[in-house]
């Protein structure tokens, strides 16, 4: 009876397994139903281990795998899930970590230790962002951009970018004809203080001086962030979005509310020459100025602390005009030949960029102002003396003590010989950098006749720039004119990007006035050019330069015609071969001088040295202007993030010397109070050779 009910236990456990067994196994003839009923229980014990043994499940064979083939789409997938993982790791360890761990003690933040020193909140502060660094959002769009509404499409987590790309792109592009938004989009800035206070998560911008001046008793009422589109030219930012009228209305609010003390603006990079617009279009009367008269600024300015300021423009402007690349894009480019002008799955990635960024205007203020007098010729430059080498820098220094007389000119004339001549801002061949410039073959600009060229839409895809209406012949007749300035540069660029610069042109110019006095100049087009307009009447204002020194920085390139011949490539690129002249500053086809890594040292510095310095033709009422700058010390481990000394050009908003520069200002010290001048670098040199009227 046990032996049945076990096996009725089997059935009901596993029913598909009994239902397997054969029935005819337990089957008996009728006739022997009674002799089966008295069969010894060891009989029925042996049936039952035997349909237990049928049940068994059998025994799997283990079957090899073979291994997979490993593809080099999984070793890049690979790589970047490591990049990504370590990248959140450190990040996590370094919010996470105690501030003791392994002797690693966090410095105390400024703000803290002026707190505690008396310092308060005095005069209110006006932060301006520059170039990039601001965040955009989506108000009105395509189809493809369904779910974006109020989203940041610049600025944030950037994952709009893996979902669709090319949408994603043609939201950032302008008009190509207004350089205004596109029918059917609008972009705007991202209002408030959250608008440049990171760039992207962890990586902040504006959030430690933020963080800082709210220590010692900033907040909203006293602290604006002036946010703006920084793709539009700036007067087209007062047109369309009225941006200026909003900081002059803020300006005049903040100055009453808090007691009528004036305020401390603090622009940064592009934000620098932006706020120089504004001065010159707040007394302007309207409708193209705000109408404040010629005593706003006296009025309501105590001072302007330019940080990484962008005076004269930058070199990386016309890298990416031309083709759309700068040091670290060139590095690309070597490393892996053909992979950023990929055509598979339509990832033309610098033509994409140069089709996009060729919308913005913003491009063409950073382009270098002040021609060859302040940028330098094809035989001279202010950085003549620039060694990049510390060891080559000792050993020219004591030869020139060790030397007297007339050997000491030998040798000086020897070392300039051998000097890069940075005045060539582009050269097509490393020869063109060391050829006296009697054999540079020059083209008059009224040559450079640009030649149209029927496109084929069905083969070349839908990435349009500009290059796509040049022929190949008028291509490398850009090359054959060597070596081109600051001045014939500008020809250059008019050749190969003619809409751009129509469009841009007509709001920015980047030349040097003869005459302030000359009507023409109140246009404002020439409001942010240092070197074409008068600062405000405002004798009590300052002036501050603050930027870091101490990194190589772009100042010129060399170039080569593109062996590519695809339809769509972009035909001009940097010749990464082109290595070390002597002195190691050229690499990879870009020379280096001294800066902060995006901006060099004679644009940041020459106004205050010299162009702003006392009463000018610049400076008619004598503003006092101070260089402050930061030596670049760069972060001794990970733990320590982004540096509390760096000088880079955004890094330095975490600079702990630059933000007590800051709160000390804004809580009422001058210049003098500072202790004046803070040099590292040979600006005062530079300015010195440049040969400029005051």
């Amino acid at each position: 009876m046990a032996s049945i009910l076990r096996f009725r236990k089997l059935c009901l456990v596993e029913p598909v397994r009994c239902s397997s067994v054969s029935v005819q196994s337990f089957e008996k003839p009728k006739n022997d139903d009674k002799k089966s009923i008295l069969e010894p229980p060891q009989k029925a014990e042996n049936l039952v281990s035997t349909i237990e043994k049928v049940l068994e499940k059998p025994k799997s064979k283990k079957i090899k795998k073979q291994p997979k083939e490993w593809r080099c789409i999984d070793s890049c997938c690979w790589l970047i899930g490591y990049l990504c993982t370590t990248w959140w790791l450190l990040l996590f360890l370094c919010n996470v970590l105690p501030a003791n761990l392994l002797g690693l003690k966090v410095p105390e933040a400024p703000g803290v230790r002026l707190k505690r020193d008396g310092l308060i909140a005095l005069h209110p502060v006006v932060l301006v962002p520059g170039i990039v660094t601001g965040g955009l959002e989506l108000w009105e769009g395509r189809p493809c951009s369904e779910g974006l509404f109020r989203k940041r499409l610049w600025g944030g987590s950037f994952t709009e970018i893996f979902k669709r790309p090319l949408c994603w792109l043609e939201h950032l592009s302008l008009d190509n004809e207004t350089g205004l938004d596109p029918p059917g989009i609008r972009v705007r800035a991202v209002p408030g203080l959250v608008a440049a206070d990171y760039f992207a998560p962890g990586y902040f911008v504006w959030s430690v001086i933020i963080e800082n001046l709210a220590k010692i008793g900033y907040e909203q009422k006293n602290m604006y962030m002036a946010a703006y589109d920084w793709r539009l030219s700036f007067q087209n930012t007062e047109i369309r979005d009225q941006s200026l009228s909003r900081l002059k209305s803020k300006i005049e609010l903040m100055y009453v509310t808090n007691g009528y003390k004036k305020v401390v603006v603090v622009p940064h990079s592009m934000g620098v020459i932006y706020f120089l617009h504004f001065l010159k279009w707040v007394e302007a009367p309207p409708p193209v100025g705000g109408g404040g008269g010629s005593g706003w600024c006296a009025k309501h300015i105590k001072a302007i602390m330019n940080i990484g300021p962008a005076f004269l423009g930058v070199p990386k402007a016309v890298a990416n005009i031309l083709s759309a690349e700068g040091k670290d894009v060139a590095f690309i480019r070597a490393m892996a030949p053909g992979l950023l002008d990929s055509e598979t799955f339509g990832f033309q990635t610098l033509q994409h960029i140069m089709r996009v960024s060729r919308t913005w205007d913003s491009v063409v203020s950073l382009v270098p102002r002040g021609g060859e007098t302040i940028w330098g010729d094809l035989n001279w430059s202010p950085e003549v003396e620039n060694i990049c080498h510390k060891s080559k820098a000792r050993h020219l220094q004591s030869s020139s003590k060790e030397s007297n007389g007339n050997d000491t000119d030998s040798r000086r004339s020897f070392q300039v010989k051998e000097l890069p001549k940075y005045g060539r801002m582009v050269s097509f061949g490393k020869e063109a950098l060391e050829l006296p410039s009697s054999q540079l073959s020059i083209i008059d600009s009224k040559e450079f006749v640009r030649k149209s060229t029927s496109r084929n839409s069905n083969t070349c895809g839908e990435v349009l720039t500009e290059y796509d209406e040049m022929s190949r012949k008028s291509i490398k007749k850009v090359a054959e004119n060597q070596a081109y300035t600051a001045t014939t540069l500008l020809d250059l660029l008019r050749f190969v990007a003619p809409k751009m610069m129509k469009r841009a042109e007509a709001h920015l110019s980047h030349g040097i006035a003869e005459d302030l006095d000359d009507p023409k100049y109140t246009h404002h087009k020439y409001w942010s050019n240092p070197l074409e307009t008068k600062l405000p009447d405002a004798p009590d204002m300052e002036i501050y330069c603050s930027y870091g020194v101490g990194i190589p920085t772009e100042r010129s390139y060399v170039y080569k015609l593109s062996s590519s011949n695809k339809c769509k490539s972009i035909p001009l690129q940097i010749d990464s071969s082109a290595d070390d002249s002597g002195n190691g500053c050229l690499k990879g086809g870009v020379h280096f001088v001294d800066g902060d890594e995006s901006v060099p040292v004679v644009s940041a510095g020459f106004m205050c040295a010299k162009g702003w310095r006392g009463k000018t033709r610049f400076n008619p009422s004598g503003i006092s202007t101070y260089i402050r700058e930061y030596q670049h010390k760069a972060p001794a481990s990970l733990l320590e993030g982004r540096g509390t000394e760096s000088g880079a050009h955004v890094d330095i908003m975490g600079n702990v010397a630059l933000i007590e520069d800051v709160l000390r200002v804004a809580a009422g010290a001058t210049g003098a109070e500072l202790g004046g001048d803070r040099i590292y670098s040979e600006i005062m040199k530079m300015s010195e050779r440049t040969n400029i009227r005051l």
